[in-house]
């Protein structure tokens, strides 16, 4: 590739933190589910640019729709101006969101919808303490960063506020046999809570509680519905704000539009980014109108939040998302794929858990004679898989679950393609444990 010393030294002018990230995968171009290799090679991409890419990557009608913005308007801001984009995105935005979530404060990220979700809940209960859950994560920039707790080296040296306290997650995988999963981690969570508000904090301190309906980065941690119904009773009898992380489990990469539409549960604040704006900077802080109507003025701003270019490109790919039923087809090849992954977990012994709900879907890597998690095994899988020309991502604590993400527009055989490549993948590490066995 012409760009081949810049690839080869861009440590010297891109700092680690991203540019070390896995795969670093050259490539020149990115079409539907795939992504074109420097290589010559095709990769078939089961990581959808991290849930971004819900509709294929470079969908002909969004990129038909960020060519003719950028005829009209490159930049707001919001508020300074007001353009047709950021408003009819708005308006038929609320129309696919539970409840009377309705109104929005656009930024750029996920970790901006957080960081406005949470100002707002201070701002709206005058109360100074946040409860998040562990293996959450919510961001990397500081407040984000004080209710993120998927992995302690994202906090490392950062301090964060003193000003929030956590709750475990649902400990689904820690439920004694014979006992009914969704009773077992309510009852737990009934007890963590009374602990935390004896111990810690008092209920009419707490502004919000804000968590993920499925752990993500966590490691795709599904959590029985009584168990969020519970958290939605508990702040309902406290009058504490309950927001819902769903920037990565939005826009029907569950089945359903939104999570918390698929396990039954409407929060009152939900930040949403991702798959927005199919990989153009997009994100919002979404609440009822009675509730962002007392965020004082100028209490929050952004300069490039709502960008036009981003809007237009959002607008389209929600256009898609409707007009070809993306969130059915996640529902229906989710439900696919997971039945071939269940057949692939009898033939290889490298395989744990599996977690799927629509096409957001968690493959624990284990090792075969421990059963515990095997990170270093993970990343093994990951590169064969990869030789093979299918691009998966990772997620888990310890880095054990291959994170299966395809754009929602992927078809059974697609599925099928990725799949047998995942299996050869596995094949071939586990007869390499086998030999370094002997």
């Amino acid at each position: 590739m012409e760009w081949q010393h810049l690839y080869n030294n861009m440590s010297d002018f891109l700092a680690p933190t991203m540019a070390k990230d896995f795969p670093n995968l050259p490539v020149e171009k990115e079409e539907g589910c795939y992504y074109y290799g420097t290589d010559g090679k095709q990769y078939l991409d089961f990581s959808s640019g991290i849930a971004v890419t819900n509709v294929g990557h470079r969908h002909p009608k969004v990129v038909d729709a960020v060519k003719k913005g950028a005829d009209e308007l490159l930049h707001g801001p919001s508020g300074v101006i007001m353009y047709e984009s950021i408003l009819q995105y708005a308006n038929d935005l609320a129309e696919v969101l539970p409840g009377d979530l309705d109104c929005f404060f656009f930024g750029n990220s996920g970790t901006e919808a957080v960081e406005g979700a949470i100002k707002l809940a201070k701002h709206v209960k005058e109360r100074p303490y946040v409860i998040s859950f562990t293996g959450g994560f919510h961001g990397r920039t500081m407040g984000a960063l004080g209710v993120s707790t998927s992995k302690s080296k994202y906090r490392k040296f950062m301090q964060p506020n003193g000003l929030t306290y956590q709750l475990p997650y649902a400990d689904v995988k820690g439920c004694p046999e014979g006992e009914d999963v969704g009773k077992y981690c309510v009852k737990q969570l009934e007890k963590d809570v009374e602990n935390l508000f004896e111990h810690q904090v008092t209920p009419d301190e707490v502004s919000c509680m804000i968590l993920e309906p499925i752990l993500g980065e966590g490691g795709y941690i599904i959590p029985p519905k009584e168990w969020l119904q519970k958290i939605r009773e508990i702040c309902d009898e406290y009058g504490i704000l309950l927001i819902f992380d769903e920037v990565q489990t939005g826009f029907g990469r569950t089945g359903e539009w939104f999570a918390s539409q698929a396990l039954g549960v409407e929060p009152d604040i939900m930040a949403i980014a991702k798959a927005m704006a199919s990989g153009l900077p997009l994100g919002a802080t979404v609440a009822s109108k009675e509730l962002m109507q007392q965020w004082p003025l100028g209490s929050h701003a952004t300069t490039f939040g709502g960008n036009p270019l981003a809007c237009r490109a959002a607008e389209a790919t929600l256009e898609v998302l409707k007009e070809e039923n993306l969130p059915q087809n996640a529902k229906e090849v989710g439900a696919y794929a997971t039945e071939r992954l269940h057949e692939l977990k009898e033939k290889h012994e490298s395989i744990g858990d599996i977690r799927s709900i629509g096409l957001l879907i968690g493959i624990e890597v284990v090792d075969p004679v421990t059963k515990q998690a095997d990170g270093d095994g993970l990343m093994n899988i990951l590169e064969l898989a990869l030789e093979k020309g299918a691009l998966f991502y990772f997620c888990g604590n310890k880095t054990e679950v291959i994170r299966m993400i395809p754009p929602l527009s992927i078809t059974k055989e697609q599925i099928e393609e990725g799949i047998t490549k995942l299996d050869e993948a596995l094949t071939l590490h586990e007869e390499g444990l086998k030999s370094n066995q002997v």
